[in-house]
């Protein structure tokens, strides 16, 4: 948990995610080996992961808005809707089961990979943000997905801002802050639906796992800054292929355990 943790926190500061993508899959591999059952392991998963992202977000943010990296008016622009779209995700992962939540997540990591990986070079949509609606409407979709797959708005935001033209270090740096729009609110979701599901007694609150949450999130906030500092020291391409190379990895891991 402790690696895991470290892990996690150098890919958050990294990339700008909350470094669920790390969490989240390790989680789901080892929840089974301390009794957890099937049906409730991906949102155990999901929930201890969103646990970390918020000290993990605040630590990436902090680093990337110290060198004046975040772009603050996209980040206007895109919180409120952000914030509805987790309300909404949590309706969503309330009333849905384990084995959905997998597929969400493996197929949004293998469809951001592919962007990341075989878009040529300067692919964009649009030369700008889109306008109010379209900017409402990423958002939504950003908040829900994330929500979804206990991450932070990085990875589906960066690749998202990334298609309209956002330099890619920018787009990392805002994505930071939207972590914490994510996990704040997911966290309390999680706890919420996860009441009664699980015993405190046995080391949950909610579907939140405490232990692992307790030992992933130092290692993580420590870390992030780490990565925060390699981010903008590293060529935007080289940092689009390890963004896009671990999720693909992280996606075929995810639809094995499916099959």
């Amino acid at each position: 948990m402790i690696a895991t943790g470290c892990l996690s926190g150098l890919i958050a500061g990294l990339l700008g995610v909350g470094g669920g993508v790390v969490m989240v899959p390790v989680l789901f591999e080892v929840l089974p080996w301390i009794g957890v059952a099937e049906h409730n392991r991906m949102h155990i998963a999901v929930g201890t992961s969103l646990a970390v992202i918020v000290p993990t977000s605040l630590s990436s943010a902090r680093s990337h808005y110290a060198k004046g990296a975040v772009d603050l008016e996209i980040l206007k622009r895109f919180g409120v809707a952000v914030f509805i779209g987790v309300l909404v995700g949590l309706i969503f992962t309330g009333k849905v089961r384990g084995e959905v939540l997998t597929a969400v997540f493996a197929t949004i990591a293998l469809l951001v990979a592919a962007q990341m990986l075989f878009l040529p070079k300067g692919a964009v949509i649009a030369q700008r943000m889109p306008g109010t609606g379209g900017t409402a409407a990423l958002g939504l979709f950003i908040g829900w997905v994330s929500v979804c797959m206990g991450i932070g708005g990085g990875t589906v935001g960066v690749p998202l801002m990334s298609l309209f033209s956002v330099p890619i270090h920018r787009a990392v740096a805002t994505a930071s802050i939207l972590g914490v729009i994510i996990g704040l609110p997911g966290l309390i979701g999680f706890i919420y639906n996860g009441w009664g599901a699980t015993s405190l007694h046995d080391g949950f609150l909610g579907y939140v796992y405490l232990l692992g949450a307790a030992l992933l999130a130092p290692a993580a906030t420590l870390m992030a800054p780490v990565g925060a500092r390699i981010a903008h020291a590293l060529p935007a391409r080289t940092l689009k292929a390890c963004f896009g190379g671990f999720l693909l990895i992280t996606a075929i891991r995810m639809y094995s355990s499916l099959l």
